[in-house]
């Protein structure tokens, strides 16, 4: 039997790789409040995120076989994450549900994990971004990914991507003064 805490993500990858759920659960472990915290800030609700993170590990766990470059893990969970976001944002407005940024916040006690996050300012700056825009803010502040990264997760040319981040910095910057 294999000791999973301190194993490297490589290894434990390959292992994934083979179907080894406990080795993917470690994985998993390792960044569920990156993977948390991006959906939080991009959903902007707390059932959201949670849902697009659940959704993101079944679809990583599933389709683990198809990682190419092991090194490349937490990045393709972020796009599968960003992916899952984009087609829920796309459910949300099919059905005619307008995200509302006092969800967060407003009548409840946060959670530890929430906490985390950051401040109702930021929150409220964020809710006045589009999805798209949250997306690409989220991704490059507070996952510190480049543009690059984000121009391939999102289909987008990088350059469009640094255009929209500084145009959503300025929106969330005119928002909180």
């Amino acid at each position: 039997m294999y000791e999973y805490e301190n194993q490297s993500e490589i290894f434990l990858i390959k292992r994934a790789k083979k179907g080894d759920t406990k080795a993917f659960a470690t994985l998993y472990g390792r960044i569920y409040v990156d993977l948390y915290r991006f959906a939080l800030y991009t959903m902007q609700h707390r059932q959201d995120a949670e849902d697009v993170v659940s959704e993101a590990v079944m679809a990583g766990f599933l389709n683990i076989r198809n990682l190419k470059k092991e090194e490349a893990f937490k990045n393709w969970m972020f796009t599968i994450l960003s992916n899952k976001c984009k087609k829920k944002f796309a459910e949300q407005s099919r059905t005619d549900c307008e995200l509302k940024c006092d969800d967060i916040g407003s009548g409840h006690i946060l959670t530890q994990e929430e906490e985390l996050v950051g401040s109702q300012d930021l929150h409220n700056a964020l809710g006045q971004l589009t999805q798209g825009e949250r997306l690409i803010v989220t991704l490059i502040a507070m996952e510190g990914y480049n543009s690059s990264e984000v121009g391939e997760m999102l289909g987008m040319n990088a350059n469009t991507v640094r255009s929209k981040q500084s145009r959503s910095l300025e929106k969330m910057r005119a928002y909180l003064e």
